[in-house]
């Protein structure tokens, strides 16, 4: 193993100045590795200001985990007469905004540009695009509700994955309570997160207001959630487990209703939500970054000022998971956030097939970069095992290790526990004497 990045091999560790690359089916030694990386990480997770950005390699982990299928962002096939220029528009696009390759984002956007053309010189043709794109929409919308509904019904594995989603995201958000609150953004139009962060007990807050029909605010007022503790009135204490959630694209139960964006009442993998739509251009899903120019697209230019609010602070760190960077707006952001010298970003990341993290992270500073690239690094799995620190607020633990060192045994136990149960070569246990 040569202490370097080597791009072209399959799986990629950077965490502090020590760089590793790995073949896809290398022996990696999991005990050893996990000695420096959940410390290390374990000292991120505790940084003054933290946000999260998951993209939609985490709904693929964890449906894998139940053995389902996910949307994605597959490409939109439209059928008209204009099908041919929307591809090939939306594919220049796509490069011109250096993601590569189109998705369901650029064809989206490119036909509603075309929409608007339309509705200036030909109102009839107009007329029939606008009915293929809510064809589309309304595909689109039934996919991603499957995809809810088949992990909801996906029996002998739906707990498990539901396990692993609770593990990763309580593994971020118990943060002590004098840090700043995580802020999880996501590019993701499904549920999946909150699904889990329900499941798991932790407490949301965003930007909408009301229990019937809750109602989108432009208005940041920074509320929180606090208690008082027995005996000690006038005190009030924060309570654990709360984050701050972004959803950057929009999402499946946003809906623009007279101008206001209401979030609707709507179950997770509930299959009988598309019928109860009138119209999919009411929808609140967008497509990217080529909305940045209109600064006042409600409510997108509101969820990207959050975004950027959130991490361009000192002493600021970033985890992306399932984010495949590209989203030039996005990236954007976070270079200007990297721009301040004590922030840092980690990059956990399935693989990097398009080669956008490789370029993403040679325009910048590699101190600012901790890296976690490949199969074994980016698989859910694996990473809440062995990798990601455990909760801040497991009391148990820490009180358990107080009275090992009093005893003087932790030492001792710690180094048996590293060593026989977690020095494993990925796929099997490494024989360890006794």
């Amino acid at each position: 193993m040569e202490n370097n990045i080597n791009w072209d091999l399959s799986n990629i560790l950077k965490i502090n100045r020590k760089e590793m690359s790995f073949e896809r089916n290398e022996e990696i030694h999991i005990g050893q590795l996990r000695k420096e990386i959940e410390p290390w990480l374990s000292a991120l997770f505790q940084s003054e200001h933290m946000s999260a950005l998951f993209g939609a390699g985490l709904t693929i982990a964890v449906t894998n985990l139940a053995n389902c299928s996910s949307q994605g962002m597959n490409r939109i096939m439209f059928n008209g007469e204009y099908s041919e220029y929307i591809t090939k528009y939306a594919d220049k696009s796509a490069e011109a905004m250096e993601r590569g390759y189109a998705n369901f984002e650029d064809d989206l956007r490119t036909a509603n540009e075309l929409l608007k053309g339309l509705k200036i010189i030909d109102e009839q043709k107009a007329t029939k695009l606008e009915i293929e794109i809510s064809a589309q929409l309304s595909t689109f919308l039934k996919n991603i509700i499957k995809t809810e509904h088949d992990f909801l019904n996906s029996v002998s594995k739906s707990y498990f994955a539901l396990n692993y989603l609770k593990s990763f995201l309580i593994s971020f958000s118990s943060r002590t309570p004098t840090r700043d609150r995580l802020h999880i953004f996501t590019t993701n139009y499904d549920r999946f997160i909150e699904f889990g962060c329900d499941s798991a007990g932790i407490m949301m807050i965003d930007r909408f207001v009301g229990k019937v029909r809750p109602i989108f605010r432009s208005g940041r007022f920074e509320l929180d959630y606090f208690y008082n503790p027995p005996g000690l009135r006038g005190e009030p204490r924060f309570v654990e487990g709360v984050v701050r959630f972004t959803k950057l694209h929009g999402s499946i139960d946003w809906i623009s209703e007279d101008k206001i964006i209401r979030k609707l009442p709507v179950d997770f993998g509930d299959k009988d939500y598309s019928e109860k739509i009138n119209s999919y251009e009411h929808l609140a899903i967008y497509p990217n970054s080529s909305k940045d120019i209109e600064t006042d697209y409600y409510p997108y230019a509101d969820l990207f000022r959050d975004f950027s609010s959130a991490i361009c602070k000192p002493n600021s760190v970033i985890v992306t998971y399932g984010y495949s960077f590209g989203d030039l707006h996005i990236n954007r952001i976070i270079e200007d956030m990297l721009s301040i010298p004590s922030t840092h970003i980690v990059i956990i990341s399935y693989d990097d097939s398009y080669k956008r993290i490789r370029k993403f992270y040679e325009r910048n500073n590699p101190a600012q970069f901790t890296l976690l690239i490949g199969n074994h690094f980016g698989d859910l799995k694996t990473l809440v095992d062995h990798y990601l620190p455990k909760a801040a607020i497991d009391r148990i633990s820490i009180r358990s290790n107080e009275i090992q060192e009093k005893r003087g045994d932790r030492t001792q136990n710690a180094e048996s526990y590293d060593g026989q149960h977690l020095d494993k070569v990925e796929g099997r246990e490494s024989k360890c004497s006794t």
